[in-house]
């Protein structure tokens, strides 16, 4: 029987989110993409609790008048539970902690759990399907360790998370994404065997915009500008101040670090230069727990091997930005 197609000149996009200010913007980029359906949106305990993810999911959807997206609850909790959070950045609702009177009620999320939503659309659209994870890998090692053939039905699996050089932005080592639930990525960077493409912390502040352009961005007096303005103005006093620009990868600017992943699956020549190796992620080590490991020579005997992005096209990257508020 032949599988089933869904307007060939579109490409099929699953999103799983921990909704905070930068997965909105990762949203929020996808939606407005021509080439891009957005076929659901699952949510995963990370920048803030679940809840909060999927009170965030719908209000994005809803300042972009989308809430014919289908939003799915997921996994709330590490797989070994020891949750954390980036509520001192994010703001403790995972947007910057600014009032929404308006926003939609949590009746709008479907009944179906956020695992068999992808093990749903996967096997509809085999081979068709390109998955964007932007949070703590949670949910898709829970779905394949229920459904091991997912990886071989996706098209390509978009990360961001980890990181290259062992910088750390959690713990000494630990990108958030991966030190938040490290089992989790490991499972997912070795048992996801479809292409595999991933955005790294280093990646993403090395390819950050100018705070001209940020200024410029969040003032083109849209709905979707103010929206984003409002959002990002708790986590500016951290990312725009010295004290995070010392953490920074060479020096200040604007950095969306979801967004570089999105960007990717929407448009691949946004990346520039990649490396490919083995990959896999470090899950003991007072210091090391949580970081990827690159392998470039071969120790690790992977025959997939991880595109990691490693140089981004800012024209190209801010016109999807600018695309994304319009």
């Amino acid at each position: 029987m032949a599988s089933k197609t869904a307007n060939p000149q579109k490409k099929l996009l699953l999103m799983d989110v921990d909704c905070g200010t930068d997965d909105a913007q990762a949203i929020m980029m996808a939606v407005a993409a021509p080439n891009i359906k957005v076929l659901g949106i699952t949510c995963v305990g990370g920048n803030t609790e679940l809840e909060n993810v999927c009170k965030n999911v719908l209000r994005v959807l809803q300042i972009c008048d989308r809430l014919d997206i289908p939003v799915y609850r997921g996994a709330g909790t590490a797989i070994l539970g020891h949750n954390i959070n980036a509520s001192d950045f994010h703001g403790k609702d995972g947007l910057g902690d600014v009032p929404d009177p308006n926003a939609p009620s949590l009746d709008l999320i479907q009944k179906e759990h956020a695992i068999d939503a992808i093990k749903r659309f996967t096997s509809k659209y085999p081979g068709q399907i390109s998955l964007v994870a932007t949070g703590p890998l949670t949910n898709l090692a829970l779905a394949v360790r229920m459904d091991p053939t997912i990886p071989q039905k996706l098209q390509s699996l978009y990360i961001m998370g980890g990181n290259m050089e062992s910088r750390g932005n959690t713990t000494c080592c630990g990108e958030f994404n991966f030190a938040a639930d490290p089992e989790a990525a490991y499972i997912v960077l070795n048992d996801y065997l479809c292409k595999t493409y991933i955005a790294t912390w280093e990646h993403s502040c090395r390819s950050k915009l100018s705070w001209e352009w940020y200024d410029r961005w969040v003032n083109m007096g849209t709905k979707k500008s103010d929206f984003i303005k409002k959002i990002y103005a708790l986590s500016l006093q951290y990312s725009r101040g010295a004290k995070e620009e010392k953490a920074i990868v060479d020096g200040p600017g604007f950095v969306s670090c979801d967004s570089y992943a999105m960007a990717a699956a929407i448009d691949p020549s946004t990346v520039t230069k990649f490396i490919e190796c083995g990959v896999t992620v470090e899950l003991s080590g007072k210091f090391t727990r949580g970081m990827m490991v690159l392998d470039f020579i071969d120790e690790l005997k992977k025959k997939n091997k991880a595109i990691i992005m490693n140089g981004c096209d800012l024209e190209k990257f801010g016109k999807l930005m600018e695309s994304s508020v319009k």
